[in-house]
């Protein structure tokens, strides 16, 4: 047996694709692999994996009195349980993990998904701000390994910390490429329901819009948005379909029209992100509406996949309603899609992965 790894999260676990293609990709190439998370009040069952899963039980669920509580009882059980590398997702498990891998001399490896101080939830809230940022910078210099999700984003925390970072990107697995007959088009988002998505303007955007739209996700906005949709008039054609199983999720995916990927410009965080449902999208075969932020402007310049619009109402209903109805473009977008599928995938960002690790 290879050398034992944890890594911790404030995840439930099921809906963390990232971090089970992660845990996954290592424990097959012979690592011990333990995925800490924390258990919610609405958490589904654990399903049987290659890796070992944890779940720690919390009073609070959000707000500095959960961090506090996490971090706690993270450590606790970090300090009772032994392993050679302590795997650090972000700067709200990075206290614990510092703490812990000094305590017991073993490496830390700093996993950064987030630039935690430039969160749109963050960016406003000075002291708040300043904590993340004193977190994330420990959390860089204290790490052996870093790795990121984007360029922007490695290119950020080289210059900031003066520390090497590497890529990591967050892409799914190949799928099969088949398009099936959509008779019914819809459209579908599918990501957490949180400020600075895009949701808002989406929903506006539907008015005139003759097809569906499917929202696969859970988040603190859904109420308003439910609440939008019917303000707007489009509440007969906005499904929210919740957390959805991944499989499920692929399956819908595959069968839609085209994706949503709209994010607001609300600090670096988003402004430098790559996010996973933009190679999701790919992976489906479905063009997709996108906001044209650095790394996905680089990303349609190498296969053009996307129909490249801002968080302007009237610019994402014209790029839903050109891929509706121009035909020529559609088809180009898709066949870009099933070209980019072969480069974008987790077959060949997990190789990368295991060698940083050996």
């Amino acid at each position: 047996m290879g050398k034992s790894i944890v890594f911790t999260v404030t995840t439930d676990l099921t809906q963390d694709q990232r971090m089970q293609r992660i845990a996954g990709t290592l424990a097959k190439a012979g690592f011990k692999v333990t995925l800490v998370g924390r258990s919610l009040p609405n958490s589904t069952p654990l399903t049987k994996q290659d890796f070992q899963q944890h779940r720690i039980t919390c009073h609070f669920h959000k707000g500095p009195l959960f961090y506090l509580e996490y971090t706690i009882r993270l450590l606790f059980w970090l300090l009772g349980h032994r392993h050679d590398i302590l795997g650090t997702i972000d700067a709200d498990t990075a206290i614990a993990g510092i703490v812990a891998s000094w305590w017991q001399k073993i490496p830390m490896v700093y996993d950064a998904h987030e630039l935690f101080p430039e969160m749109p939830e963050v960016v406003h809230r000075p002291l708040v701000r300043k904590v993340w940022a004193a977190l994330e910078k420990w959390a860089f210099k204290r790490a052996s390994l870093r790795y990121t999700v984007s360029a922007s984003l490695v290119q950020y925390f080289q210059e900031t910390y003066q520390v090497p970072v590497h890529l990591i990107r967050n892409v799914p697995f190949r799928q099969e490429q088949i398009i099936p007959t959509k008779p019914v088009p819809y459209f579908i988002y599918q990501g957490a329901l949180n400020e600075g998505r895009g949701l808002e303007c989406t929903l506006e955007a539907m008015q005139n819009i003759p097809a569906t739209l499917v929202i696969c996700g859970e988040g603190p906005l859904k109420p308003k948005l439910q609440e939008l949709a019917t303000k707007l008039g489009v509440g007969e054609k906005v499904v929210f379909k919740g957390n959805v199983p991944p499989p499920q999720l692929a399956e819908l995916t595959k069968n839609a029209w085209a994706g949503i990927m709209l994010l607001e410009n609300r600090g670096l965080s988003y402004y430098y992100s790559l996010a996973n449902k933009f190679f999701d999208y790919v992976q489906a075969g479905i063009p997709q509406v996108c906001v044209p932020f650095p790394e996905y402007q680089l990303l349609n310049t190498q296969h053009e996949v996307a129909l490249l619009a801002s968080t302007n109402v009237m610019e994402v209903r014209q790029a839903m309603l050109t891929l509706l109805h121009d035909h020529e473009t559609y088809q180009r977008l898709q066949q870009n899609c099933l070209l980019a599928a072969q480069e974008w995938n987790w077959e060949q960002e997990g190789t990368h992965l295991v060698m940083l690790y050996q």
